[in-house]
């Protein structure tokens, strides 16, 4: 995308929590030159997914606009949601600009790359929770193979208790259970205990 075919600048500013002031965002955000009627806002959380005061911006959106905001951390919610929403406004021709992070400035070449590099240590965090959480599962798998179940004792009340009850015949299993809050795989592994 080249400069000189820049349109309007839209401007996004967020603050986490209702008690704090987005005054210091906003007035970095007019002095770079933006219409009133053009910033969006929103008080939430980064981690919240609703925020409609983005989503108004996201649709207001045209080619050749610039999205600006102040500081990075205030558009995505973690490091993949920045790089997938940045890679999305590319992919529709909307430059994108952060006035802390001077250096992010998709409208140019330098500033392209710089995302990129964003791009690729994004991947690679993914790659790294992909492998952890493989490795953790195949450790808890490893674990359960080996037996680590804790053993019953055979003097817990509850063991006592369901046999009596499972003996007395009164009782279905499936009143036996929620009466013992255990499941039936748990009623049943009671049972087999000498």
């Amino acid at each position: 995308m080249k400069k000189e075919t820049l349109g309007r600048l839209i401007r996004y500013a967020r603050v986490s929590i209702t008690e704090q002031d987005l005054s210091l965002q906003l007035d970095a955000l007019k002095k770079a030159g933006c219409k009133k009627e053009l910033i969006f806002m929103d008080k939430a959380p980064g981690t919240k997914t609703d925020r409609p005061g983005l989503e108004k911006c996201l649709t207001i959106l045209e080619p050749g606009d610039t999205l600006l905001v102040w500081p990075l951390d205030r558009l995505g919610r973690s490091m993949s949601h920045l790089v997938n929403l940045v890679q999305s406004l590319f992919e529709r021709k909307i430059g994108f600009r952060s006035l802390c992070d001077g250096a992010i400035d998709t409208t140019t070449a330098s500033g392209e790359l710089i995302f990129n590099i964003f791009s690729a240590m994004a991947q690679f965090e993914r790659r790294l929770i992909q492998e952890r959480t493989r490795a953790g599962l195949n450790a808890a798998r490893a674990r359960v193979r080996k037996g680590d179940r804790p053993p019953l004792n055979p003097n817990d009340p509850r063991i006592i208790s369901a046999k009596k009850l499972h003996q007395d015949k009164t009782l279905s299993i499936n009143e036996i259970c929620s009466t013992l809050k255990v499941s039936r795989a748990s009623f049943y592994r009671f049972l087999k205990e000498k």
